[in-house]
Formats: C-alpha cells, structure tokens, sequence
C-alpha cells in the first residue's frame, strides 16, 4: 500500500497503511521504532494486515526529518537513530498518534474499534497510550523508559499487555522489576517476560531477532488484539 497522509493539529503527515484481505476490519496503530516507519515496520503492519487488521503507521520522527527509514545494520545508522530518539518530543508524539488514531477510526476501511501496538520508543508510548487515550487496547514490546511513567499508571482505562525482553540492555532489571510490581496487580494489564531475551528480539529483520519468542509474543499479541477489537 502507499503511503496515506495524516492532517494532524500541528501540520501534516505520511503514514503507511496496511489493509487486510477483506479490505476492512478493526484498526491497529502500529508505532515505530527508533528507525523510523522502514521495511521492518511496514512488514509489521503488513501481518498484522494479514490477520484481518487495518493496520498504520504514521512517521513520528516528521518535525526533525520526514520519511526516516533507517536500519540496525550499520553504527552510522544507530547513531542517527539515537540523535532522532534525543530530538524526539514525546508529548507532541503521542498528539500525533492520537491524531492518527482519529482518522484511522474514520477511515472507511475501520470497522470502529482501533488499538496500539508498539516497539522499542513505540513500546513506550503505547504506554502512553494507554494512559493518555482512548484507545480500545494497547500493546507494548520492550518498552523503554516505563519505570519513569509509572505515576500515569492510574489512568490506563483499557486492556494493555506488555512484552518484556529480561535482557533489555536498554532496561535494567531494576527497572524491569518497577514496572512488574507496579502494574502486576492491574486486572487491566498483562505483562509477560521473556527470560534471555535481549532488546528487540520480535524484529524479525534485526541483529537480535529470536524467531521462537517472537512467535510466542506474537500469538499473544494476536490473541489479545482479536479478543478486544473484533
């Protein structure tokens, strides 16, 4: 599919827009890594697509450089990745994705219900969009920075899950265990850890992919997302 643009509050933006088999369904806003909305992204939302999911992902990384699509594969590219990550303002982020999620929601190809999924910074504002959203469910993989969010965690209103990599060198097990004992007791949330997993193990492109558990996250995430949006 082509990319679609977002008419968003502070100015416009591309997303890619994946449509399933029967040409409609719920909807699934797929939030992207540190290396923009690239070939690993869109293959996201291409199986979610195939799993009967209207699925986008919008560029957030648009207000410092449109159209990023890096890879993992090089350190000129991880440092750009990382300078993008620094830059990035989560809270017009989640305006954004909130903005996407409005029209995907009016697209005629949603059927009504729409959620989140999220990877590496888009687990962590999956998070957010928990917290700060309407979204009709949400889910994170590895997360970064959740053990800072945790005082929003009153507002999760909805059914999340999260998918936690217990070799994150990205989040310490201290910070593991915050998010463990602050959310474990939550009947809204499902957390589920992946003992000798490192960061970004479910992309399936990537240095650290772990074919097996990233078919197991997967089918949970699968399960969960046709259990609240069908």
């Amino acid at each position: 599919m082509p990319d679609i643009t977002i008419n968003g509050r502070d100015g416009d933006f591309s997303a890619y827009l994946s449509l399933p088999p029967g040409g409609s369904g719920p909807g699934l806003l797929v939030i992207q890594e540190i290396f923009g909305v690239n070939q690993s992204m869109r293959r996201m939302c291409d199986d979610f697509a195939a799993q009967g999911l209207v699925a986008i992902c919008p560029d957030i990384f648009w207000r410092q450089e449109p159209g990023i699509q890096i890879t993992d594969k090089t350190e000129a590219e991880w440092q750009r990745a990382f300078e993008l990550f620094q830059g990035f303002d989560v809270d017009k982020g989640i305006e954004d994705l909130k903005d996407t999620l409005g029209a995907l929601r009016q697209n005629a190809a949603c059927t009504g219900k729409a959620g989140t999924v999220g990877y590496c910074l888009g687990g962590k504002l999956a998070f957010l969009m928990a917290t700060r959203s309407n979204a009709d469910c949400n889910v994170g993989y590895y997360g970064v920075g959740l053990d800072e969010l945790l005082g929003e965690a009153g507002n999760i209103s909805h059914p999340t899950m999260l998918h936690i990599a217990e070799e994150d060198e990205f989040c310490p097990k201290e910070a593991q265990a915050k998010v463990t004992a602050a959310l474990g007791g939550n009947p809204l949330v499902t957390i589920h850890s992946y003992p000798g997993m490192p960061h970004a193990f479910a992309r399936v492109d990537g240095v650290h992919y772990h074919e097996r558990e990233a078919t197991e996250a997967n089918a949970r995430t699968y399960e969960f997302l046709n259990q609240h949006l069908a």
